[in-house]
């Protein structure tokens, strides 16, 4: 664990950083990242490729295999991404650190260049994302429970349909949704975490 945690601090069920043996990544992804606005358009397109990957899978797997893929995808940098070329997609194939799946590493290089086209109408995708998804966040009701936050929204649902409209894949709402979660787009802390925006 980082020198900064404090395990008496409460927390979000999910993070399970109160089981007996906390995965710091998890519980680091959501002391510091999950539901922390975010605004830079590289870090906000990895976000969205990672939910993309996590899919069908474990969250943890996926934040054990990040510095992988940050390798493996050079960064994120959707202009190095949107060039890569089927050298680089048999590159990605055989790359055992990160999840090689042929249709999410093939969604990741278009979207790359889905997300260029984004940020050249709207000057950022951070702006783009601004008028989707209208701020500030709201917060949870202080009743809320964990069962009750839902897998989607009519808001993951509109921005969903929009990317699907501008040629993303693998973007459902549920994955869009677990994206505006994790880059601060909604706040869905639970009521008694420390990160609860009371």
């Amino acid at each position: 664990m980082d020198a900064a945690y404090d395990p008496t601090l409460p927390r979000c069920w999910w993070s399970g950083a109160e089981a007996i043996r906390p995965d710091p990544l998890m519980v680091a992804y959501h002391d510091i990242e999950w539901g922390t606005p975010c605004h830079d358009d590289v870090e906000l397109f990895e976000r969205l490729a990672l939910e993309s990957f996590q899919a069908g899978l474990s969250w943890t797997t996926i934040l054990r295999k990040r510095e992988a893929f940050r390798a493996a995808f050079h960064g994120f940098d959707p202009g190095v991404v949107a060039s890569f070329d089927d050298g680089d997609r048999a590159r990605l194939m055989a790359d055992a650190g990160i999840v090689r799946n042929r249709a999410k590493i093939d969604a990741t290089i278009g979207n790359a260049a889905s997300w260029l086209a984004i940020a050249a109408e709207y000057g950022s995708v951070d702006a783009y994302l601004a008028r989707m998804v209208p701020p500030p966040p709201a917060r949870l009701p202080p009743d809320t429970a964990g069962g009750a936050i839902p897998p989607r929204t009519e808001a993951s649902d509109r921005l969903s349909a929009d990317l699907r409209r501008r040629d993303f894949t693998f973007v459902g709402s549920t994955i869009v949704y677990a994206f505006m979660q994790s880059v601060g787009l909604v706040d869905d802390h639970l009521p008694g975490c420390f990160r609860y925006a009371g």
